[in-house]
């Protein structure tokens, strides 16, 4: 991936965030893929989020409950020795807007195979 192609994966991925589109979000994930999150434990029970089909329900299951969610694009750096991308971004989410970020780690076939979100504090 190059610097353009990151900035240019960063943008689809916030667009498909926005339109809520699951599916286009989980597209580039491998089958066996690993996500961390504090928020999937408030719906899942656990941080950690093992395999596509787990991740789909997760993602699905929190989209449902919430009415408003904005992700505004910030900046994205990619690191080709590591094949990480790091996703900076402004999220709205039902009326409290957060700094976050996504570490995405991908596999030699080109799919995500691990991710991390992470939140700071609230605007």
């Amino acid at each position: 991936m190059t610097r353009s192609e990151a900035l240019t994966f960063a943008r689809a991925w916030v667009d498909a965030w926005n339109r809520r589109d699951v599916a286009a979000v989980l597209a580039h994930f491998a089958d066996d893929a690993v996500f961390t999150s504090p928020k999937a434990a408030l719906f899942v029970g656990d941080a950690v989020v093992r395999g596509k089909p787990a991740l789909a329900a997760y993602w699905q299951r929190a989209s449902a409950g919430t009415a408003e969610l904005r992700f505004t694009l910030d900046r994205a750096l990619w690191d080709p020795e590591a094949r990480e991308l790091l996703v900076l971004y402004d999220a709205c989410i039902d009326g409290t807007t957060r700094r976050a970020c996504e570490l995405m780690r991908f596999g030699d076939d080109g799919r995500q195979v691990a991710g991390e979100a992470l939140y700071g504090a609230e605007l």
